[in-house]
Formats: structure tokens, sequence, C-alpha cells
């Protein structure tokens, strides 16, 4: 579906001596989860010249502001002069969107791809991104709501399918660290089409820093390789100190800056 047919989609078109030079486009996602919210999507605007979204939003915030849709959220490319033209109308950087390419490498000592066996330590991990998330500074504001079962079930049918990499780091017998991935397609993540999307990550307290995640990132390339992906991506909140140092680290790229606006 285009981001136009979808419920709420609303925006405004700028043109100059008869011609098109920008337009932007807002939709909205669950009120639960994001709050009264507007959602300006990696395809939701365009310009000739980054100032121009400027008058574009300013127009179409008029209407979000008075239907009460005061928390404003864009997928902004990680180009100095677009950034600027958001920051510039009060937006912050929130979430990092990053790629990097997929090359052969080898499956590190500790690592395999996950079984059944085991779920019960995968359900263990499941909640600490959450927790991690709610300290300082990032504040998120998210609780853990999962029911254990269905989540029980999700991660049963995610282990059986080839095309989906949840993978393990074991040690002394236990597992203590887990990465996801899963063609950029199921996601519904930005192309390019064919990457691998590294979805979700997260180790026990007390191993970070000690190599689980180095060697989860290796096994997430070898995995990534063994299915014909040729990019990956993932993304990281800005504020999750750990997170937005740990992946520029491993290799990538920031693409997209998804930036955020409270109003008031």
């Amino acid at each position: 579906m285009s981001l136009w047919a979808e419920e709420d989609a609303s925006g405004a078109v700028a043109s100059r001596d008869g011609h098109v030079v920008g337009f932007l486009l807002g939709t909205r996602k669950d009120d639960a989860r994001w709050g009264a919210n507007v959602w300006v999507e990696a395809a939701g605007y365009g310009v000739e010249e980054p100032e121009v979204v400027r008058d574009l939003y300013a127009f179409a915030a008029r209407q979000w502001v008075d239907e009460g849709r005061t928390r404003h959220y864009a997928l902004v490319p990680h180009l100095d002069d677009h950034v600027d033209a958001w920051f510039r109308l009060s937006f912050g950087a929130q979430q990092a969107h990053g790629i990097r390419g997929v090359d052969e490498r080898m499956w590190p000592t500790g690592t395999r791809r996950a079984e059944s066996r085991d779920i019960d330590a995968l359900l263990e991990l499941a909640p600490l991104i959450s927790d991690h998330q709610a300290l300082a500074p990032t504040f998120t504001g998210i609780d853990w709501n999962q029911n254990e079962d269905e989540l029980r079930a999700m991660v049963a049918e995610d282990i059986a399918k080839d095309e989906i990499g949840e993978l393990v780091f074991e040690r002394d017998g236990r597992v203590v660290a887990s990465f996801e991935l899963s063609p950029v397609e199921r996601d519904s993540i930005a192309e390019p089409v064919g990457a691998a999307y590294l979805g979700w990550a997260a180790s026990l307290p007390e191993v970070r820093g000690s190599g689980a995640g180095l060697a989860l990132m290796e096994a997430a390339l070898a995995w990534a390789h063994e299915q014909g992906h040729g990019s990956m991506l993932t993304d990281w909140r800005e504020t999750n100190l750990l997170s937005s140092r740990f992946w520029p680290a491993r290799g990538f790229r920031h693409a997209f800056l998804r930036l955020y606006r409270s109003i008031p």
C-alpha cells in the first residue's frame, strides 16, 4: 500500500513558477505506542532543495497540531543539509538507521543457530532491550508487556524458519546473548532489496563487554553471506550509549536518522 492510501494521510506540496519543487506526507501509527503521532517515512518527502521542507512542514503541521497530533517523527537521509533543515524545525535525533556490506566470515566458537532447546534462554533475554532503554539517558517509556505464551510460540516459529537467523552465543553451556536477522522485506524496512535486517540483539548484563556481541556480529555476517545477502541493515537509539557506539564500530554507516519533535 502506498503512503498516500493510508488512513489519516495528509501533507503539502510546494510549487514554484508552476513547477512542483517538493512534497511532504505524514501518516499515523499506533497511538498507544507512539502517542498522538504523525510519521514522515523515508519515502514521505522529497524536495529540490532542503530548505523547502521547512515551508512544507509549516503548512502541514498546522493541521496535525489542530487534530491534536503533537508527536512528530521524520525519517531523514543522513545528509548534512537535510538534517540541518529539520533541526532548524526543532527536531532532534532519536534513532539511527545504518547499513554495511556483507562478506564471507567464519562462525566463531560459541556461536550457532538457535534450536528449540534454547527457547527458555531466549525468553530470558527478550525483555532486556526494553529494560535497558528505560534507563538514562534513553527513557523510552515503552513498557515490556509481551504475553509469554504468544512470545514462546513466535520464537519457536522463527527458529524453525531457514530464512530467519535466530543466532545465539553460548558460554559454559548457557546461552547468554542472541541476535535475530531476517530478510529486509519481512520487516518492511527501506531498501536495498535483498539486504539482511539485524532487528534484535541482546546479551545478559554480566557478559556485556566480554566479546559475546563481537562473536555474534561475525556469526551474523557468516549467516547473511550463506543466505546470499549482500548488505545488512540495523537501527539503534542515539541515546542508547551502548548501541550508538557498538554498531558504528562494527562498520554500520548512518543512512537515515529518525528525527523527533514533541509539541509543546
